[in-house]
């Protein structure tokens, strides 16, 4: 029974040659059609999304991964639908999710406005206000999935989270 270890953006286990693998990644290859294994066709341009969260709203940790997970799951579904090749470049490439801080609301909205202008996907997150925050705020943008170059050139100067 064949085994493959399929990457999907994880580092290996151990610089050991004897484990150079992801635990999580193990697939039975018998029980794959054979079109699922689509490694040849990788693109030759590395893709990313980039989340860009407000720092000054100091939210938890827990609230920045749920408000970060929604930005990353909308771009995901709308690239998906409007660009479908994109889509396959970014899940080949492992999925790249990159959190990044900007200082205000008017800061996301600049970042916004930027991507709007040059047609990248992105979709900011406003707050239902359940938890740590007032309903209505805006809390994060997701931009992307895109070729790291394009998404370097407008986020480049921001500090991770």
């Amino acid at each position: 029974m064949p085994v493959n270890n399929i990457d999907h953006g994880h580092r290996p286990a151990s610089e050991s040659p004897i484990k150079r693998y992801c635990t999580d990644n193990f697939i039975i290859s018998d029980r794959i059609p054979t079109f699922m294994f689509r490694f040849a066709g990788l693109p030759d341009k590395d893709y990313k999304l980039v989340i860009l969260v407000r720092n000054d709203l100091k939210m938890g940790k827990g609230k920045i991964a749920a408000q970060a997970g929604h930005a990353s799951v909308n771009c995901a579904l709308s690239i998906k639908k409007k660009d479908p090749k994109m889509f396959d470049n970014w899940t080949s490439c492992g999925q790249a999710k990159v959190v990044l801080r900007v200082g205000s609301e008017r800061e996301l909205f600049e970042f916004k406005a930027i991507a709007d202008a040059q047609g990248i996907n992105n979709s900011i997150i406003c707050d239902g206000g359940r938890t740590q925050i007032e309903p209505g705020t805006y809390t994060c943008i997701g931009i992307g999935p895109e070729e790291c170059s394009v998404l370097d050139k407008i986020t480049g100067e921001l500090k991770m989270l």
